[in-house]
């Protein structure tokens, strides 16, 4: 995507409660140099565009305020993450049009966030416990009422130091131990009540190999990397509210002996799309079930999924600047992506004459032999695109849904004595029709006005008639795969009844194929860099998924037509 068209997007964005919290801090002494933002998915899975939301975020208040962004892989967890999915996120973040300053890595920080445990334990502000995950869980108590404090919070430093590092040798096995920060057991918050730093995990780490046998936590990771970054503002959805008071509690528990700046934690609420789920791990399941081809799915709400669905990437930050920053979730309607993307698409798609469910039709008055080439324009949103042009014959592929045998007066395309305009070519009256032994039209005969070609300036040319439909020359046609995609869901939020599967409510009319598909030649000259408009059809995308037919995603109708047909 051009840079140009990003910056212009984000600068001339409307400010939000997260600029105002920047302009205050500029306001309040913070250097302009100082402001530093970032990026940091786990590497459990592919981004979707949950993940977009925040991405169009933090880079845009970086273009906004011509600050940094670091890309920061939160690798704590060998046993979930994995190369593939490192790749697909930094593969997806430059499709959508960001460059990242640096590309950082939690693990780079394992050394460092081990020295400072040890701090916190020398301290007596962590200390190591044996009791099971659910144990622990147990003496967490409820949000009305105090956990229990552990039995080993108050063993010496010395024995908490000799633990942590036996745990760090691999002298134990994952569940024995792990290591707790030393807050309060009877906080309001959940999280203050002596959380989990270090736990044991036996795996081996896409970076650090078999070097490490105890791995950070989210909560002790996370503000620590912020702070080592220089990161000043750190940005994250909503569910991460209630752990602020840790983070702030981590920060200050560290030394800073050269006032480093120290990050500032701010919530907004994260992207709920409907007719789709955005938990990773519904996700996950829903790739390993076979249930979708894979993350890259085009009904998936990933970004590859999107991407191969034939959204252009300026429609995903488009949809994520309508949408807006908020601090209340909610909702959003896919139609409004959809919109989006038909915003974007009707300007930059070449058109081109594809008939998904043909049936043979047969100038009568047309030399049997005779072969024309018409004009047809490419794009009439821009005419740089310039005209194609397309082979025009005796036989033809229309629509079979363009034609009935008897029709009313409100159904404008082919019928039994009435005209309609081919698209880019003459005026037809039909007349005829033949069946095969199942009643099945499988041929309709007409008759031409050899005078009223498009274009050609006669009065007959000029005519007016109250249908045009497309059409595909049956010798120069080419076969095509199609691909009708459509909601995953049935259900608006899926995952909304916590008493049923979400996997149940999973749209068995998703995916439609067609294989019967016949478009004009031009088509043959396709790449992954367009964008299609099939004409009265929708907006379609090639797809590389068959390396033996050309394979076209719809990326979405030419209107909406979801609530009508639900």
């Amino acid at each position: 995507m051009n840079d140009s068209i990003i910056k212009s997007t984000f600068l001339n964005q409307s400010d939000n409660f997260l600029s105002d919290i920047i302009r205050s801090d500029l306001d309040n002494n913070l250097k302009k140099e100082s402001l530093k933002f970032r990026f940091p998915p786990e590497p459990n899975g592919f981004l979707h565009i949950g993940h977009a939301k925040s991405i169009s975020i933090n880079f845009g208040l970086a273009i906004k305020f011509g600050a940094s962004v670091n890309l920061r892989f939160d690798d704590t967890n060998p046993q979930k993450e994995d190369i593939e999915f490192i790749e697909s996120i930094k593969k997806d973040i430059k499709w959508l049009g960001f460059n990242y300053t640096s590309e950082c890595y939690a693990s780079d920080y394992f050394n460092q966030l081990y020295e400072w445990a040890i701090f916190l334990i020398q301290n007596n502000d962590a200390y190591v416990d044996d009791q099971s995950q659910e144990t622990i869980s147990l003496q967490r108590g409820s949000p009305v009422s105090p956990g229990k404090e552990s039995p080993f919070r108050n063993r010496s430093v010395e024995e908490n130091l000799n633990l942590f590092e036996k745990m760090k040798r691999g002298d134990f096995k994952p569940g024995d131990c792990v290591l707790r920060a030393k807050i309060n057991m009877s906080s309001h918050n959940m999280h203050m009540r002596d959380p989990v730093m270090y736990r044991i995990i036996n795996a081996s780490h896409h970076r650090t190999g078999n070097q490490w046998k105890i791995y950070p936590t989210y909560d002790w990771t996370h503000g620590q990397s912020d702070f080592i970054e220089s990161i000043s503002h750190s940005f994250c959805t909503l569910e991460f509210e209630v752990h602020r008071e840790l983070y702030d509690w981590f920060l200050n528990k560290i030394p800073n002996d050269d006032n480093s700046i120290i990050p500032k934690q701010r919530e907004f609420a994260r992207l709920n799309l409907s007719y789709t789920v955005m938990s990773k791990r519904k996700l996950a399941e829903l790739v390993e079930l076979n249930l979708v081809s894979g993350w890259d799915d085009p009904r998936m709400p990933t970004i590859s999924g999107l991407r191969r669905r034939g959204i252009p990437p300026i429609s995903i930050i488009n949809f994520c600047d309508k949408v807006g920053v908020a601090k209340r979730e909610n909702i959003i309607d896919y139609a409004l992506l959809d919109y989006c993307a038909r915003e974007t698409l009707n300007k930059i798609s070449k058109r081109v004459m594809v008939v998904l469910d043909p049936v043979e039709l047969i100038i009568d008055n047309y030399p049997d032999r005779k072969e024309e080439i018409l004009e047809a324009e490419n794009n009439p949103e821009d005419e740089s695109y310039g005209f194609r042009k397309v082979p025009f014959s005796k036989y033809l592929y229309i629509e079979r849904d363009d034609f009935k045998e008897e029709a009313n007066k409100k159904y404008f395309r082919l019928s039994i004595g009435k005209e309609v305009r081919l698209k880019n070519a003459y005026i037809i009256i039909a007349n005829s029709v033949e069946k095969d032994s199942s009643g099945q039209i499988k041929r309709i005969c007409c008759t031409y006005d050899p005078l009223s070609r498009s274009g050609s300036g006669s009065p007959e040319s000029k005519r007016k008639v109250k249908g045009t439909i497309h059409w595909v020359s049956k010798s120069k046609a080419v076969n095509i795969n199609v691909r009708i995609y459509d909601r995953l869901f049935k259900k608006e939020s899926p995952d909304s009844d916590q008493s049923m599967d979400f996997k149940s409510h999973i749209n068995p009319k998703s995916l439609l194929i067609l294989d019967n598909v016949y478009a004009e030649p031009s088509i043959k000259k396709a790449s992954n860099d367009d964008y299609f408009q099939f004409q009265r059809k929708g907006y379609f995308k090639l797809d590389n998924c068959d390396n033996n037919n050309m394979v076209f995603n719809r990326t979405v109708t030419l209107r909406d037509t979801w609530k009508n047909n639900n």
